[in-house]
């Protein structure tokens, strides 16, 4: 466990969480079924029954292609006497990563009420009344219809998982000092904050268990099977972070995984392709010259729209600078797990430029003196992380910061 000044990050949490309370009319716990929201939410419930707060808001967007263990874990809590639920199982596309050739799923659609995942619970919130039927911007949209101004939601992102994620939320300032947030409506005066940014998954287990919380038990299963930590990720089962869990679903809930077969395009593909499911592969085939090669092969004969090619195109023209030389290799493995995984929110690809030795290569060659103080600046983390670049740029930024130039 982390400790800052003789105080750990479970105290600290608390001190945040009690912070926003003081400073928002309205805290709302934007809950997933996963560990780190599971904390979060309890956190919340711990702050909010000291400040005469009960119930906490709780909402919940159901993506349909759930784990059955996911659904039982959030009616369990939307049920609690201390929440107050707000499930939403409403009209919406999701980007479906397990397909190359059906870029969405349509969840919750009426007309293949027959073949849902999983019924509608008769407290969750069924009309999508909110102006989009897209995934990623029906938070705000929420928001902004459901919520009025001065409202925050508390979510459970930790900077161990990514490191897009630590530099996101230990740079910018998102509201007064806090940097570990972002902004919703700013006019509205709504945002997200991430209390336990800097937990790390044992702590979040630690309190857990030292508390004996209930959790999803899919995370049981997760350790049972042998998956990795990293892995064990509580998302809808063809989200790109997700893809080799549908490896276990027939073994750990058969009838989800009969139902998912037949709705969720590209699943059972994954299924028999097992590990190699939409990865790229550890050996450059045979009858490429270079990953270069394999990845526009792949990009002209596994994307089919024309505006998801526009978007992957004009991404490898902006990282024009990662295209050769030592970086160049992994560079391009990236662009193949984007293409393999139909990832065109471009998650994975993001978490690779944000890696720390990509930070350093992207640093020195937009800024190879030292010289830019903002977008470029150069940091002592740079002379840990020096994979892709050269033994003389090594010895440039050991002697920048021996020679004390980063403090002029």
């Amino acid at each position: 466990m982390k400790i800052y000044n003789k105080k750990n990050v479970y105290e600290a949490a608390l001190e945040r969480v009690r912070y926003l309370y003081d400073e928002f009319d309205n805290v709302v716990v934007s809950f997933s079924g996963g560990k780190d929201s599971t904390a979060t939410l309890h956190i919340a419930l711990e702050v909010a029954k000291e400040k005469g707060r009960l119930p906490v808001p709780v909402m919940f967007l159901d993506q349909e292609a759930e784990w059955q263990g996911t659904v039982d874990y959030v009616k369990e809590v939307m049920y609690r006497e201390d929440v107050k639920p707000y499930w939403y199982q409403i009209p919406m596309k999701i980007t479906n990563n397990a397909s190359s050739t059906n870029r969405y799923h349509e969840c919750w659609n009426e007309d293949e009420k027959d073949g849902w995942l999983h019924p509608q619970d008769e407290i969750s919130i069924k009309e999508n009344r909110f102006g989009t039927d897209r995934f990623h911007e029906m938070f705000t949209k929420i928001a902004d219809v459901d919520f009025p101004d001065s409202t925050i939601y508390l979510a459970g992102v930790r900077t161990e998982e990514a490191p897009k994620r630590y530099i996101a939320l230990t740079s910018g300032i998102t509201y007064k000092d806090i940097t570990w947030g972002k902004y919703l409506n700013k006019k509205r005066h709504q945002y997200t904050f991430y209390p336990l940014y800097d937990w790390s998954y044992t702590d979040i287990w630690k309190y857990i268990q030292d508390n004996n919380f209930s959790y999803n038990k899919i995370y049981d299963e997760y350790y049972r099977h042998g998956v990795r930590i990293n892995d064990m990720r509580i998302s809808n089962l063809h989200h790109e972070t997700a893809l080799q869990s549908l490896t276990l679903v027939q073994e750990i809930e058969p009838q989800t995984w009969n139902k998912i077969a037949k709705k969720i395009e590209g699943a059972n593909t994954i299924k028999h392709i097992q590990k190699n499911s939409f990865t790229c592969p550890k050996e450059l085939p045979y009858m490429f010259e270079d990953w270069r090669e394999y990845a526009l092969h792949l990009a002209n004969n596994l994307i089919f729209e024309d505006d998801m090619r526009d978007l992957l195109d004009r991404k490898i023209a902006s990282g024009s600078i990662y295209h050769e030389g030592a970086i160049g290799n992994d560079y391009w493995r990236a662009i193949i797990n984007t293409i393999l995984s139909s990832d065109f929110d471009f998650t994975k690809l993001t978490n690779w430029t944000m890696n720390a030795n990509v930070d350093t290569y992207r640093r020195v060659t937009k800024n190879p003196l030292g010289k830019d103080k903002v977008k470029h600046k150069w940091i002592k983390a740079m002379t840990l992380s020096t994979k892709y670049i050269t033994i003389e740029q090594k010895l440039d930024i050991l002697n920048y910061f021996k020679n004390g130039e980063h403090k002029k």
